[in-house]
Parts: structure tokens; C-alpha cells; sequence
């Protein structure tokens, strides 16, 4: 009969909240409850079907053939009895007050009654109210409960300020064995080891005599070799506490040994060696080629969130252009804005976000390649528009003016070029026929360039970075000679200097040409490029203990032939 027009359907309006409420009343008057729950000296009448309908830990003890299925009594331990009425009143109305001075015993109650919610909320409370002087109490409070979500936001925000953590008595009264979580920990946001060495002190003069025992085995988790000489020799050395304790003594010639030896430092890789996220500074991803024929945005990567953001313009297009780094400020030179090859040089400023204007080259150039060598920046090879170049011109800071140097005896567009042992390397490129496999060094002091030993493949748009005192030549293309098409390689090659030889190491995960490259703490990394088909947007970084590939974040905006640079400003 249920189509019959005959029938209705009643809906209650508020009938949960209603029949919540009333069951409310009978608890407060304390009439047909059927259980009563113990903790401390508090006894809370309660009726079983709300607490199961509510709590899963209730639900568990009242539907299941176990004894306290049918006791009237159940003595609730390791419960706060404060906290216990608090969630039982929950149960009723859905209602809960949270305040600093009962948010925690909340917490630890709901999560013993399993009221996911409650810990929830409990736990957006505590991430509100996360501060440097009591963000580590939070962080051992959450791993201590088993809050995953809020540990790592206490984590994250103890990381970020540390600086300022170090200075509260929170920090002060962590045992040896957190200390050594957080020291050895790269996410700590810290301009210098020197910030962690002070830290420490700090901690062990807290407690000296109970300290000291601890002082090597948390020394050890501070990256001594990347303090300079002088502070290892006037903070590090002249300590007494340093100078009482051998295994301090040993790790202290560990560091000057590292900075007296700079030729054995790729033996001397550990985790003492690889830089904080924090210190290596940021990459900055310039122009290159996207969709829009000529990209003009600038982006940032920050090692540390692992993102990538756009922070500022270009003032105009460029394309196949230079730039170096000086005193932390990035230099924009030549490239061409369409079909004009240019000879303008920009200064940009990532603190104050401006642009300023430089001196002209003394010669156009696109495909150029740009480096600082020993103080001065280079403009080296490139195309003028009309032929390909040998040319290398040196900007004078002092005179600010371009002059040209001795030229490569090759000439070389779309070349790669790094620093290395105090020479200049122009790597491969392109010759007007083809691409090249032939390398060369500039030396400064003689003004001469000398020829090194080839790559194994041409190469035209090659990447090159150094890492550990090795050039790497990454990605790149091979257009025959015919120029009927160009190859693009995924081929990664590693130049020692000290013995003049090339190593094939892993290649990339996909071709790249024109691909930025640089490194980035103890990382190369690989950005954007052309596969043939597209702009890639895609990243990856070489780790070369592991001789292995990793994607990392992606471009903004997919982009080849981006300049690729590494500075400390953040």
C-alpha cells in the first residue's frame, strides 16, 4: 500500500538533537543509566548505548563477550578524570570546550576512547598555538599519543625555528637523545653549522656536569668540515670542553683535514659532509623557450619545501642567453629577443627585486656561454648573428667594461661552461658543421687556452656543472653534419681534471636538450630541456655516492634552455 494516497510520511524536525538532548537530562538525573565509569575519584553514570554509539573503544567493550560487557562498574585507568566527564558530556552533545590549560589531556583521552574526531580538533588546537617556546613539547606530546599529522607539523615548525627554539628553556631540558634527532636532522633552518655549534654549548653549560659525557656523540652530528678555518680554529679548537675529550679532537682534524686536502675531499664524503637544505641557498630557473615562444618569468627552488615558485620578470624576452652570479646577484648577458642577437648585460637583485642596467658587450652573442672565474665573470663563444664565435670577453668590476681575452681556438655556439680548479672549460657546442665532442680550459694567469681530452659523444646544448671537482657535460643534442635532423641524448659524462678523462655515469631518465643544470648541495641537478616533442617542465637530481637519478619537484612552467644558477640569497 505504500503508493496508496492514502498515506504520509511524518519527518521530525531536530529529532537526533532531540533525542541527544533528552538523553542528556536522564544522564544528569542520573536515570536509566547502566553503567558507571571509574577514574580517580570521579564516578560518571552514563548510559552504554550513547558512549558505544560515539566511541569505538566503548563499542569494542559493551558488543563484544568480554567482562566488562555486563559490569556496572568499570575502573578506567591512566584516564584524567577531568577529561573523562568532559568526553562523556561529548558524547551527549556534541560539544567540547578546548583551552591550553586542557587541550592535552583531551587529547590523550580521545585517543584512548578513539574519538576521531576529538583528536582531531584537539590536534588543530595544539597546531594553532605552536610557538618557539613550546613547539618541542608539542612534538614529544604527539609522538608520545601517536599523532602522526600533529608531530609532523610540530616537527616542521620546530625545524623552521630553530634559531629561536634554541633560546627557550624547552630546548634546554631535552634529553642527549632528542638533541641528537635534531642536530642530525638536514631540515633545520640555519645560516651556518656555526648556529648548531653554539646550540650545543649552550645545552651542555645547562647541565655541565652531567653533560659532558654526552659532548662527542652529539659533536658528531654537526657538519664541521663546512665551518670555515677560521672558526674551527678560534670556537672549535680553543674550547676546553673540545680540547678535554679525544673523540671531539678526532672529529676537529676530521674538519681541518678536509679543508688542508681539498684533493682528497671526494674521499672524504659522510653525512658531516653534505650541507643542511637550509645553507646551500636556492636555484633560479631564468627565461628560456615555452609554449609562448620565450619565457619571462623567473623561478626559485627551495631545497627545504621542495618547490618551485616564480618570483619575479624579465624585462624583456631573451633567448639563448647567459647568466652568472656576483655577489649574490644574477647577471643577464646577451641571448637574442626574436631574430636580434643582443649585446645588453641586467643586473638582478633577488633581495631588493630590482633590475639594473650594465654595461654593453663588445660583441653580440647568442648561445654564449657565461661563468665567474676567480672574481671576474666570462662571456664565452656564441653567434653574433651572422658567424659563429671564438671570442671570450671578461667583464672588469672595477672598470665595468667588457674586454675581450684570449679566444678558445674553436669556435663554439650552444657551448657549456664551468669553473674548476682555478681554469675556465668550454665544453662542446656547436661549430657551424656540427657538434662537438672537443673540450678546452682558460687559464687566467697565462691568458691561454689549452686543449683537453674529447667527450665520447657531440654534443650541441650540453649542460655542465661541477660537483666534487669533477665536470659533468649533461644531455644535449648531435646534429649530423647533413643537418638533417638533430639526436637528443640522455648521455651523462663525468670529466676528472687531475686525469684528464671522461666516465660515462647513469643518464637521465628522458633526452634533454638545452637543459639547465647546476648543483645544489650535494646534488646536480637537471631542469626542464627540450625531449623532441615538448618543453619539459620535469626535475631531476644526480646523487654521485649512488651514481643514480631522482625525480625532484617540477617546473612551474616547462622551459627549455633556462638558465640555470645557484645562489645563496633565499
Amino acid at each position: 500500500m505504500e503508493n496508496s494516497p492514502d498515506n504520509e510520511c511524518f519527518r521530525s524536525i531536530n529529532h537526533a538533537e532531540k533525542t541527544f538532548k533528552k538523553m542528556e537530562t536522564f544522564m544528569y538525573q542520573k536515570k536509566l543509566c547502566d553503567v558507571t565509569l571509574i577514574a580517580g575519584s570521579r564516578r560518571i553514570q552514563a548510559h552504554r548505548i550513547v558512549l558505544s554509539v560515539v566511541s569505538d573503544y566503548f563499542a569494542a567493550m559493551f558488543t563484544n563477550d568480554v567482562r566488562e560487557a555486563n559490569m556496572e562498574e568499570i575502573k578506567m585507568k591512566d584516564v584524567d578524570p577531568d577529561a573523562l566527564w568532559a568526553l562523556v558530556q561529548y558524547a551527549y552533545t556534541g560539544k567540547l570546550e578546548l583551552k591550553e590549560d586542557n587541550v592535552e589531556s583531551l587529547l590523550s583521552t580521545a585517543s584512548i576512547l578513539q574519538l576521531s574526531e576529538v583528536v582531531e580538533a584537539c590536534c588543530g588546537f595544539l597546531m594553532k598555538q605552536l610557538h618557539p617556546s613550546n613547539c618541542i613539547g608539542i612534538r614529544q606530546f604527539a609522538d608520545a599519543n601517536g599523532c602522526m599529522d600533529l608531530l609532523k607539523v610540530a616537527h616542521n615548525f620546530t625545524t623552521e625555528n630553530f634559531c629561536e627554539v634554541i633560546k627557550n628553556q624547552e630546548f634546554l631540558m631535552l634529553p642527549s637523545g632528542e638533541v641528537a634527532k635534531l642536530f642530525s636532522s638536514d631540515d633545520l633552518n640555519v645560516p651556518g653549522e656555526e648556529t648548531i655549534f653554539q646550540a650545543l654549548l649552550l645545552w651542555v653549560k645547562h647541565e655541565p656536569d652531567s653533560r659532558k659525557k654526552d659532548l662527542a656523540r652529539l659533536l658528531c652530528h654537526i657538519r664541521l668540515p663546512l665551518l670555515t678555518p677560521q672558526f674551527l680554529a678560534d670556537h672549535i679548537e680553543t674550547n676546553m670542553l673540545i680540547q678535554e675529550q679525544p673523540e671531539c679532537q678526532k672529529l676537529l682534524m676530521e674538519a681541518m683535514k678536509y679543508h688542508l686536502l681539498p684533493e682528497r675531499r671526494p674521499m672524504m664524503q659522510s653525512p658531516r659532509t653534505k650541507p643542511r637544505k637550509s645553507t646551500v641557498g636556492s636555484l633560479f630557473a631564468v627565461g628560456g623557450m615555452d609554449s609562448t615562444k620565450g619565457a619571462t618569468s623567473i623561478e626559485k627552488f627551495d631545497l627545504r619545501t621542495n618547490t618551485w615558485t616564480q618570483v619575479a620578470s624579465m624585462n624583456g624576452r631573451r633567448l639563448q642567453f647567459g647568466v652568472a652570479v656576483l655577489k649574490e646577484k644574477l647577471y643577464l648577458v646577451g641571448g637574442r629577443d626574436g631574430l636580434k642577437t643582443l649585446n645588453t648585460t641586467e643586473c638582478y637583485n633577488p633581495q631588493t627585486k630590482q633590475w639594473t642596467s650594465m654595461p654593453p658587450n663588445v660583441t653580440h652573442r647568442h648561445g654564449l656561454g657565461v661563468a665567474v672565474l676567480e672574481g671576474p665573470m666570462y662571456a664565452v663563444g656564441g653567434h653574433d648573428g651572422w658567424s659563429y664565435l671564438n671570442t671570450v670577453e671578461r667583464w672588469d668590476p672595477q672598470a665595468r667594461q667588457w674586454n675581450y681575452v684570449a679566444p678558445m681556438s674553436t669556435p663554439r655556439s650552444t657551448v657549456g661552461v664551468a669553473v674548476q680548479g682555478g681554469k675556465l672549460y668550454a665544453v662542446g657546442g656547436r661549430d657551424g658543421s656540427s657538434c662537438l665532442r672537443s673540450v678546452e680550459c682558460y687559464d687566467p694567469h697565462t691568458n691561454k687556452w689549452t686543449m683537453c681530452a674529447p667527450m665520447s659523444k657531440r654534443r650541441g646544448g650540453v649542460g655542465v656543472t661541477v660537483c666534487n671537482e669533477c665536470l659533468y657535460a649533461i644531455g644535449g643534442h648531435d646534429a649530423p653534419a647533413s643537418n638533417s635532423g638533430s639526436r637528443f641524448t640522455d648521455c651523462v659524462e663525468r670529466y676528472d681534471p687531475k686525469t684528464d678523462t671522461w666516465t660515462t655515469v647513469a643518464p637521465l631518465s628522458v633526452p634533454r636538450d638545452a637543459v639547465g643544470v647546476s648543483l645544489l648541495g650535494d646534488r646536480v641537478y637537471a631542469v626542464g630541456g627540450y625531449d623532441g616533442q615538448s618543453y619539459l617542465n620535469t626535475v631531476e637530481c644526480y646523487d654521485p655516492q649512488t651514481n643514480e637519478w631522482n625525480q625532484a619537484a617540477p617546473l612551474c612552467t616547462g622551459r627549455a634552455g633556462a638558465c640555470l644558477v645557484q645562489c645563496k640569497i633565499t
